[in-house]
């Protein structure tokens, strides 16, 4: 086929609006024959000559019947040609030609009668290929029924993104009439803001021929203006086979329902994260103030911009009564928001007390151990979720649109309520944050119930405990004698840790102090026992290891099975020799502290803990002259887990070796400068300081 100038025309030239060849001419490939009056060729086009394979030279002044039809159709031919000739009437049809090469083939023609200037008449065919004629249209009917009929929206816009066609289906999905399509730019069809990044994603694969292949948007059209729509959206440049750019073909799958199944996945993914998220911060201590805490820290910032925890005055109380079902009284523990409003007083300090009415959440949370959820809070709805008039001016202020109550529950007991809130969110709750929120509280509620049963646990062992020390008095005329008990501060349950001072009356003076391995009630009752028979055999004279074997011997026979170890270091004070006897079961070495000098730990035999048996206890002479002070202690004071223990005592002795203070003021410093926050072991502390005997004999204790 010969060249054809493509060149657009200039937009000056008056044939402008023509704008360069359509490829579909060339595409037919349509022929172009002028017969003169009698029949012969009198023009042949290249194409003629690509359609029959004869050269113009070859055909021009042959008669078209003898060259081009077959001896037995040339009669119909002559026909055809005489009937248009005649009458003027134009023919269309199909008709067999025989081209050069000996071959026929059938060909679509439209042939019409030509008048010249001259009053001389010719014929014109314009002629195709019937194949492809016929492939081409029903290519194009295909096309026009997948159009018409097919679920995918389809577009084709110019280069200025004017809608140019539309099938029915993205008219439906518009909501707009396919004719009311035509010519509108595509910012007028779809106004909306969600949609100009499409328009921008549009104007780039005009510019650059690259598609834009399963893109998706989300927004609302005038067909659903209510609701959201997922449109998965495909974009190509069109040109026609000359490279001319001919606008944009849009194609647009409706996936809202794939779009919300993976959101629902997504959301399903994000609450099961929640959910071990929360089970792992939660109830990692045995305090309820800080597990309502940690449960305010799960739910903030999601599922909800704020949360309060409140539970029942009389679950704190431990009494058994069930709460009045009018009005409950609450205490909130733990509060928190995610942004700074009015509002923000919620977060209130732990402890506050507050009385919700009737048809407050909280309140029927308590009376039907259900969650109560309201998805859209009315200005009447504000009271019941807030605590008076100015709070729900302020919840109002703050935006403050759906809240929940959902009840804590453990052992089958209602303990509390957790109160949720969102304002930033737009969302409102859901039967699905509904189940989160229950899941967590349920978690936090075992976990508070834990706490307040190990704190009432911990404080009968602590009184318990306390009850089993003694009441120091001025316990003996030569000694200046201060002694210290503190329970653990992070512990689940308080230590076995003791002191004693025990006045003989030859007017020596024995000195304990030990610790009971283990924690709680067990503890504090081994130590009861060691307790009441080193006071018994203190008095029978005996040495300090003498009276230590016979405490292992005690600890040994116990009926349990699970028998207790023990520490204890124990020394005889006699002030008429100016001296203590000194002996050790598995204790840390006492320190001795004179005036003038550094303070020493004592190097003791360490000894065996009470109740290994089987190794006997030494003795050890110790000077302790006027003014010279014995210092006792257990573990807590000095061991920590990220320090060595020889660092620890050094830093002991550092604070003994100090100005002359009482030993009262020497106990308050030694616990201030060393026990730790959070400290998880008890610790006893005794110092005894030798001074002269008054005037006036006290009475012993």
């Amino acid at each position: 086929m010969s060249e054809v100038d493509r060149r657009p025309l200039d937009v000056g030239h008056p044939e402008a609006a023509a704008l360069g060849p359509s490829g579909l001419m060339d595409i037919l490939g349509v022929a172009a024959v002028l017969l003169d009056d009698g029949g012969r060729i009198d023009m042949w086009s290249p194409q003629a000559e690509e359609l029959f394979g004869y050269p113009a030279n070859e055909a021009v002044g042959q008669y078209a019947a003898l060259l081009l039809v077959d001896p037995q159709d040339q009669d119909a031919a002559v026909r055809l040609f005489a009937e248009v000739m005649e009458t003027g009437r134009s023919w269309a049809g199909a008709f067999p030609i025989r081209c050069k090469d000996g071959s026929t083939r059938l060909v679509e023609f439209r042939n019409v009668r030509l008048s010249d200037s001259a009053g001389g008449s010719h014929a014109l065919g314009l002629a195709t290929d019937r194949s492809r004629l016929q492939t081409m249209e029903r290519g194009l009917a295909l096309a026009y029924q997948l159009v018409e009929q097919s679920p995918i929206g389809l577009a084709v816009m110019d280069t200025g993104l004017r809608y140019l066609s539309v099938n029915p289906a993205l008219a439906r999905m518009h909501g707009l009439a396919e004719d009311d399509h035509m010519g509108r730019a595509f910012r007028e069809v779809l106004p909306r803001a969600e949609f100009r990044q499409a328009e921008r994603t549009l104007w780039e694969v005009l510019d650059t021929g690259v598609p834009v292949v399963d893109r998706y948007v989300v927004g609302r059209t005038a067909a659903d203006p209510d609701h959201d729509h997922a449109w998965a959206v495909s974009f190509y440049r069109l040109e026609d086979q000359n490279g001319l750019v001919l606008g944009v073909a849009c194609s647009v799958v409706d996936v809202t329902d794939r779009h919300s199944a993976t959101l629902e996945a997504d959301r399903a993914r994000r609450r099961l994260a929640l959910i071990a998220d929360g089970s792992a911060r939660l109830g990692t201590t045995l305090e309820v103030v800080q597990t309502a805490r940690e449960l305010a820290d799960v739910v903030v910032p999601e599922p909800a911009d704020m949360a309060a925890v409140d539970v029942l005055g009389a679950v704190l109380e431990e009494q058994d009564t069930e709460p009045a079902e009018d009005a409950p009284v609450f205490r909130t523990l733990a509060s928190k928001t995610t942004h700074s409003t009015r509002a923000a007083r919620l977060a209130v300090e732990p402890e506050t007390v507050v009385t919700y009415p009737p048809a407050h959440l909280a309140a029927l949370c308590v009376r039907t151990g259900r969650p109560q959820l309201i998805t859209h809070l009315g200005d009447g709805d504000l009271l019941r979720v807030s605590r008076d008039e100015d709070e729900a001016a302020d919840l109002a202020e703050a935006g403050m649109h759906t809240a929940m109550a959902v009840p804590l529950i453990a052992r089958g007991r209602v303990l509390g309520v957790l109160g949720l809130g969102r304002a930033r969110d737009p969302q409102p709750f859901d039967e699905d944050d509904v189940t989160v929120a229950w899941e967590l509280a349920s978690r936090a509620a075992v976990c508070i119930d834990n706490a307040r049963l190990h704190q009432r646990l911990r404080s009968t062992a602590e009184t318990l405990q306390r009850s089993l020390l003694p009441q120091l008095r001025p316990c003996h005329p030569c000694l200046e004698v201060a002694a210290r008990y503190r329970p653990a501060q992070a512990s689940s349950e308080v230590g076995g840790d003791w002191y004693d001072v025990i006045a003989l009356e030859d007017g020596k003076a024995v000195l304990v102090v030990g610790d009971v391995m283990g924690s709680g009630v067990p503890a504090a009752t081994t130590m009861g026992r060691l307790r009441t028979a080193a006071s018994t055999l203190a008095v029978l004279n005996l040495e300090p290891a003498q009276i230590l074997g016979e405490l292992d011997k005690i600890i040994q026979g116990r009926e349990h099975a699970d028998h207790s170890i023990a520490t204890c270091v124990l020394a005889v004070f006699d002030p008429e020799r100016g001296e203590c006897r000194v002996a050790n079961a598995g204790h840390l070495p006492p320190i001795v502290v004179r005036d003038g000098e550094r303070p020493e730990l004592l190097d003791l035999p360490t000894g065996t803990p009470l109740g290994v048996g089987g190794v006997p206890f030494q003795n050890t002479v110790v000077r302790l002259g006027l003014g010279d002070a014995l210092v006792l202690y257990t573990d807590g004071l000095v061991e920590t887990r990220d320090q060595p223990i020889d660092e620890r005592l050094s830093v002991l002795v550092d604070l003994l070796h100090c100005e002359d203070r009482s030993v009262e003021e020497t106990c308050d410093r030694l616990l201030a400068e060393l026990r730790l926050p959070g400290c998880r072991d008890d610790v006893a502390l005794l110092i005894a300081r030798s001074r002269p005997r008054p005037p006036a004999t006290t009475t012993p204790c």
